[in-house]
């Protein structure tokens, strides 16, 4: 594998010349690695993420050395994509149970043993999805976002992605959270083990985070992802807008989010419904 590192990096910063051909041997072992969880975007560092700069280069390679491919069906299912970016080949040996109606999961992401995904969903190359977790209608696990073991994804949360720049974290989405119908996490966004995010909560590193538990605000400082506090039950709320005397004077409010509380017992069976559907 250091092999292939050394590789990417010299072909990404134009060191070493490749032809397609060439290349797409050592980006096929690299895809298959993506699709078996052995190496991927970011992964934990003690209490923090590490974001693997090299992985996200060899999928943005993917891409420039790919060319248009027709990959239709029939005249009425249409589908066009870059050679080197498929679907993933899935067997009933992976155990993920995709139920039917339109879901499609890119080569070049990693869905564990045990995950369940509801139609349409979609998973984009370069994500991690691990164990037993839900995706749910609607919902969207952008590229790279590393998403946890035990997780919901509720119907038409969207889960952002990110591969350029290359150093920037991309959305992290920690064990046992809970993310309800039409949320948006966003921007490297870290959702700490165990948070729940109430319905339609929107999370950006430009959104502050009031914390009526310990009386404070969360936010984004100096280029560090928005951080959810471990076991935090977030919900949207809305902040009145003063800065600007037309603001104040037509009562204008700006979005943010409020952590209501810390997670116990009851809020745990409210979050076990997915259990009933395995």
């Amino acid at each position: 594998m250091q092999n292939i590192r050394q590789l990417i990096e010299a072909v990404y910063s134009g060191d070493k010349e490749m032809e397609k051909e060439e290349f797409l041997g050592i980006f096929s072992e690299f895809i298959g690695q993506l699709n078996a969880g052995k190496i991927r975007a970011a992964q934990p560092d003690g209490k923090s993420w590490l974001v693997n700069q090299w992985v996200k280069k060899g999928i943005l390679l993917g891409f420039r050395f790919g060319v248009l491919q027709d990959y239709s069906i029939n005249d009425s299912f249409r589908y066009f994509d870059k050679d080197t970016y498929p679907l993933r080949p899935m067997t009933l040996e992976d155990k993920v149970r995709i139920v039917p109606g339109g879901t499609s999961i890119r080569t070049g992401s990693y869905v564990a043993p045990g995950v369940v995904i509801m139609p349409p969903a979609y998973v984009n190359v370069g994500a991690y999805v691990d164990a037993d977790s839900m995706i749910d209608s609607h919902a969207l696990v952008g590229s790279c976002a590393q998403i946890g073991s035990r997780v919901h994804l509720s119907a038409g949360a969207q889960i952002g992605g990110v591969l350029e720049p290359i150093g920037a974290m991309p959305v992290i989405i920690e064990d046992d959270v809970m993310v309800g119908g039409n949320c948006g996490v966003y921007e490297g966004t870290i959702v700490k083990k165990g948070a729940v995010l109430g319905a339609g909560t929107i999370l950006t590193s430009s959104i502050p985070v009031y914390d009526l538990v310990h009386e404070k605000v969360i936010r984004s400082e100096k280029g560090q992802p928005l951080i959810i506090p471990e076991h935090a039950v977030v919900v949207p709320g809305s902040r009145p807008f003063t800065r600007l005397p037309f603001a104040a004077q037509n009562n204008l409010y700006l979005s943010c989010a409020v952590i209501v509380k810390y997670r116990d017992d009851r809020t745990d069976d409210a979050t076990r419904l997915e259990d009933l559907l395995r």
